[in-house]
């Protein structure tokens, strides 16, 4: 394995190479494309922080923890709260945050405060050719060129290999509680959700575990606004279900931390699947699958799916209006079924022609995202 640690040595490193790569941040995902591993996850450090204007820039390999650190000082916080995989994977390293905006990886609050793209503000990489490009700049008015920023996020390496980040900060909540229902079933769980996000309440997390027949509410921001806030959303799902209060913070944090990393398949047998749908289409599709366990979060617009080892889930699911994406399964199941949804020939026409364009020699992560 090559670990980086300066731009120029990755630059070059790219430019001479002759194999395939395989792109690592953290290598806490489990990710495994063919070719020579390459890791970034020398590229650390704190480059800009500018804790008045919401703006962080730092290297690509810089742990997540560290970030997470660095911004409690200022008590502010990533709003994207990226997931952890590490215990529903079993691996181990540290998370960084080039692999988080690699993957585009956001949490629970993603309803209310967007996904992680969507407090990207800049990028620098090097493309295929050992060529580094920066793109965007340190401020969200920033509109110069190509949005080659929200095209890297989620790209998984395969478009460049990101050096630096610049993201936009939130403040932290001073608080936060959770409204659970109990005793509903998947249909009425959405029901319930759809009303309480299209509440004025400002819910910052809505989830929904079948197998405790469990609706749960998230709402944070200062203490006197978060009680009323619990109360006016008691009073609007009462009658859904028995409902019950998680009023301090800690516990409330606790759950929501177990929702965003899915702790409760963790220690489980099966494969990991990731269905991204509309909510309203949860309910049928969560029924096709016959899981061996379920959790919905976003509203019901994110299913996760545990499953006996060596499902295809996509056959299950059958035509949807979504896409599944393998998690967790052994390397033969990946091999046969494939991380990432197939897309549909014009589309993947069109990602053929931008991997052409940023990868011209195809060695960043060959086979990953439907290139072989």
């Amino acid at each position: 394995m090559n670990t980086i640690e300066t731009e120029a040595e990755l630059a070059g490193m790219i430019a001479a190479a002759s194999r395939p790569l395989a792109i690592r941040g953290g290598g806490t995902r489990g990710v495994r494309p063919s070719g020579d591993v390459l890791s970034t996850a020398g590229l650390t450090g704190v480059d800009l922080y500018e804790p008045g204007a919401l703006t962080l820039v730092v290297a690509a390999g810089t742990p997540v923890a560290e970030i997470d650190r660095l911004l409690a000082t200022e008590n502010q916080r990533l709003a994207f709260e990226p997931m952890d995989h590490r215990s529903l994977l079993g691996t181990a390293g540290e998370p960084t945050i080039g692999g988080v905006v690699a993957g585009n990886i956001s949490g629970p609050r993603r309803i209310q405060a967007g996904a992680c793209r969507d407090f990207l503000l800049g990028v620098r990489y090097v493309d295929g050719t050992g060529t580094v490009i920066k793109n965007g700049g340190r401020v969200m008015k920033n509109v110069t060129g190509y949005d080659l920023v929200k095209l890297m996020a989620g790209s998984w390496g395969t478009l460049g290999v990101l050096t630096q980040v610049s993201l936009k900060v939130l403040p932290r909540s001073q608080t936060q509680g959770t409204v659970t229902i109990n005793g509903v079933g998947t249909a009425q769980a959405v029901r319930t959700m759809s009303a309480a996000l299209g509440s004025p309440f400002e819910v910052s997390g809505a989830a929904f575990d079948p197998q405790a027949d469990r609706v749960m509410i998230r709402v944070e921001g200062f203490s006197d606004s978060v009680a009323y806030r619990i109360g006016r959303l008691t009073d609007l799902l009462n009658g859904q279900g028995t409902v019950e209060i998680i009023e301090d913070a800690d516990d409330s944090a606790s759950l929501w931390k177990q929702i965003r990393d899915v702790a409760m398949f963790a220690h489980a047998p099966g494969d990991v699947w990731r269905l991204s749908v509309k909510p309203s289409d949860a309910p049928e599709i969560a029924g096709r699958l016959n899981a061996d366990a379920l959790l919905l979060d976003w509203g019901g617009g994110l299913i996760w799916a545990r499953m006996p080892a060596g499902t295809d889930l996509r056959a299950r699911a059958g035509e949807m209006d979504g896409h599944a994406t393998l998690i967790r399964a052994d390397d033969e199941t990946r091999a046969a079924l494939g991380m990432f949804h197939p897309q549909s020939p014009a589309l993947e026409a069109i990602s053929a022609g931008l991997r052409a364009k940023f990868d011209p020699r195809g060695i960043f992560n060959p086979g990953l995202m439907g290139r072989t």
